[in-house]
């Protein structure tokens, strides 16, 4: 397989792979030109940070302090804010040693950036493997004591056209976190069983889509963070996707307790992306590694926060087959 990335917010902008037929075919959605990825910021491949995923009101206390973000989604603040991880220059090297390569991506986020307390220095390495494995490990440290939630936000397509309707997804978690209206999560951990949330054993994602599930109605699809099964530091399968037409399989490992499930609700048709594709609605599904929406407001939770001394480190691996 091959893969491309830029610098401008760490994000793939290309990922092709082979069909059952042996066939290659880029499987991400993207643009071709740079000057496309600052006009239309839909997070196309980026790493999102220093939240992925949203915080309620743009607000959360740490050590007494409350401290204020950039809403930039409606009241709440959204992936980093205006100017996320996926909006700035990263610093580039290539590496040698594990995979058959390998990029290094070095970014370092001054306190009170988009309100955020702390200078952190981040770190995120794609390492490519001959057996057709993108493993991406993140890395983080800080001056003081801040929070952090970092992951890639790939739109896939295994067809490379069309909706990804019909593309067959399990997900292994039997819990999810239920949001309100405006996508905050309520603070609930909710069983996915006798509900259109329910990918424990594989189904289209279409086959429930249009169920009128308050869950669904709000986000208008699925748009949600599914907590992992047996979530213990280690990794292990979160995901897999198969899409029946080329064959394509996408696994998902990962080490963060959280997933989050997107398929492409707010894709409107209103700009076309790479080789002229108008991405509508439902063109691409993402699945996101990472902590949960909003935890630095529910105590609940798994811990955000990042303390001098310590470092944040997790790893996803993003596994392709056939058959």
């Amino acid at each position: 397989m091959e893969v491309t990335i830029t610098n401008y917010g760490a994000a793939i902008t290309a990922m092709k792979v082979p069909d059952r037929k042996g066939n290659f075919g880029d499987v991400v959605l993207g643009f071709n030109t740079l000057a496309e990825y600052v006009k239309n910021p839909r997070y196309f491949g980026a790493i999102v940070g220093r939240y992925a995923n949203r915080i309620a009101r743009g607000a959360f206390s740490l050590n007494g302090t409350t401290y204020h973000l950039t809403p930039n989604n409606g009241p709440n603040h959204l992936h980093g804010g205006n100017k996320g991880f996926d909006k700035v220059v990263w610093d580039a090297q290539e590496e040698t040693g594990q995979g058959d390569a390998q990029l290094r991506l070095n970014y370092e986020s001054a306190d009170g950036e988009e309100g955020y307390p702390a200078n952190l220095r981040a770190a995120v390495t794609y390492t490519l493997f001959s057996n057709n494995e993108l493993r991406i490990d993140y890395r983080a440290t800080t001056d003081r004591d801040t929070i952090v939630n970092l992951t890639n936000h790939s739109y896939f397509n295994l067809a490379g056209r069309n909706t990804i309707l019909t593309h067959e997804l399990m997900i292994n978690a039997d819990r999810f976190t239920p949001v309100t209206e405006d996508l905050i999560p309520t603070g609930e951990i909710k069983e996915v069983r006798d509900s259109p949330m329910d990918f424990t054993r594989s189904l289209p994602i279409g086959a429930r889509i249009t169920e009128q599930y308050d869950q669904l109605t709000f986000t208008g699809g699925y748009d949600h963070n599914f907590v992992l099964t047996k979530s213990d530091g280690s990794l292990r399968l979160a995901a897999r996707v198969y899409e029946s037409t080329s064959g394509r399989i996408l696994e998902v490992l990962t080490t963060q307790p959280g997933i989050q499930f997107y398929s492409g609700n707010f894709l409107e048709g209103s700009f076309a992306g790479k080789g002229g594709t108008v991405y509508k609605k439902y063109a691409g599904f993402c699945l996101e590694p990472q902590h949960y929406p909003d935890s630095p407001n529910h105590p609940a939770f798994p811990t955000i926060v990042l303390r001098p001394g310590e470092e944040y480190s997790q790893t996803s691996i993003f596994r392709f087959s056939a058959e």
